[in-house]
């Protein structure tokens, strides 16, 4: 058996989540590999010097920030963080020296950014071991947010992201470019719903165009604002509201007294049952929440502005160029524009 490893975070939930589907996609293959999981900040906490001084992990706090929307100066964030990983740099690259000893591996696979030069290096020496990039954002965020000279392998899903790798001097011999996303198995299997039946049970309308308002694992505030606009609008649509861990969200939520019924629902593994019920989709420009709904045929609505994370401001504008949906500056503005998602940009 051969072993690779996949070094994951929790910063966010799409780096966990690409992390579990490759492993459960490649242990249900007939390959002699071993997959195994390496949560990072859990080998290197100890050099986690905003946890020595706060008690919260670097990726407690990125969460924390995504719950709160305290989003606007994350640029201004993000540079204080590589400027401790560039200054951390060769304890890094010594404590993944020592994680590999102990721990030997025949490939190891990244889908985390910011420390993927510390990963290559570590993995440098008389056996060296291959290692790879798989980026899961639909393009890079350059300086030193995933692609690196310093990586051998990359794994690009969208044109641009391969064009980043071939001008930092990757060859095209080595950049391997997807379909899209790596999602999680069961998006891929066809879903079968009695929509109607579905639609019923959940005390929605069986013939309402539906829309599916998801903004991660934690949910946002801007899922009340975008049912309260809706609703004063007449749109004429109802929403499956999926709230994640934020049961303070989902309570403010049922609280609400709309014209048009709203399905709420808090954490959920199965978000594919879901979205075989929507006619659209709603939420921030994640790009694993976006490949899903794409998976689905769903049109895409999504806000961009100054408060968006500067690594999904790319997925907007992909978004628009593909025509798969619309942006829109911010969700104030999803009223007027409810008729497009199901008119214009109907994929089936």
């Amino acid at each position: 058996m051969r072993k690779l490893t996949i070094v994951f975070h929790h910063a966010g939930g799409g780096h966990r989540s690409t992390a579990d589907a490759l492993k459960a996609t490649l242990s249900a293959q007939d390959l002699p590999w071993d997959v195994s999981l390496l949560n990072i900040q859990e080998l290197l906490g100890s050099l986690d010097v905003l946890h020595r001084a706060t008690g919260l992990h670097i990726e407690d706090t990125y969460n924390l920030i995504l719950r709160k929307g305290w989003t606007r100066f994350t640029p201004q964030l993000l540079k204080v963080l590589l400027g401790a990983i560039r200054v951390a740099h060769p304890w890094l690259v010594k404590a993944l020296r020592a994680h590999w000893s102990q721990h030997p591996a025949d490939m190891v696979l990244s889908v985390i950014p910011h420390f993927n030069r510390a990963l290559a290096e570590s993995v440098r020496g008389p056996h060296q071991i291959p290692f790879v990039t798989l980026l899961t954002d639909l393009a890079d965020y350059p300086p030193h947010f995933w692609i690196e000279r310093e990586s051998e392998y990359m794994i690009v899903a969208t044109e641009k992201a391969k064009q980043q790798a071939l001008s930092m001097g990757h060859s095209s011999d080595r950049i391997f470019a997807t379909s899209g996303m790596v999602l999680k198995p069961r998006f891929y299997q066809k879903t079968v719903v009695d929509r109607v039946s579905e639609r019923e049970r959940l005390g929605l309308e069986p013939d309402c165009p539906t829309g599916i308002v998801l903004f991660g694992g934690h949910g946002s505030r801007a899922m009340i604002d975008i049912t309260r606009k809706l609703d004063q609008s007449n749109s004429g649509v109802q929403l499956i509201l999926l709230c994640g861990h934020n049961q303070e969200l989902a309570a403010q939520l049922k609280a609400l007294k709309t014209k048009k019924p709203i399905a709420i629902r808090g954490f959920t593994e199965n978000v594919e049952s879901y979205m075989a019920l929507a006619d659209f989709f709603i939420g921030k420009p994640g790009p694993g929440s976006i490949s899903e709904a794409l998976q689905f045929h769903l049109p895409v609505i999504v806000e961009c502005n100054a408060k968006t994370l500067p690594q999904e401001r790319y997925n907007a504008q992909w978004l628009t160029e593909k025509d798969f949906g619309i942006v829109v500056p911010t969700f104030r503005e999803i009223a007027p524009r409810r008729a497009a998602p199901i008119q214009k940009f109907d994929l089936r």
